[in-house]
C-alpha cells in the first residue's frame, strides 16, 4: 500500500517492493522504494524522468530524514 509523506508541499510516496514508481509518483514527487539493498529515494522530474541517489539508505528512516531534506531545498 503506499504512503504520501507531505512535507514543504512535496509528496513523499513511500512505495511497497512490488509497485512501481511512475503509477504513483509525478513530476516533484519523491518516491521511496525497497529492495534487498535498502531503501532508495528517487526523484521525479518532467517527462517522467527519474533521478536517484547513487546508493541506497540502510533504514527508512535515514532515506525518509533524506527525502524530508530534499523538500526542504525545494528539489523534488
Amino acid at each position: 500500500m503506499v504512503t504520501v509523506v507531505r512535507h514543504r508541499k512535496v509528496n513523499i510516496v513511500v512505495l511497497e517492493q512490488n509497485e512501481h514508481l511512475a503509477s504513483h509518483c509525478k513530476p516533484g514527487d519523491i518516491g521511496i522504494i525497497s529492495d534487498e539493498a535498502g531503501w532508495w529515494v528517487k526523484f521525479v522530474g518532467e517527462g517522467g524522468q527519474v533521478d536517484c541517489y547513487g546508493i541506497p539508505y540502510p533504514s527508512y528512516n535515514e532515506a525518509l530524514w533524506s527525502a524530508k531534506a530534499a523538500a526542504e531545498f525545494g528539489v523534488g
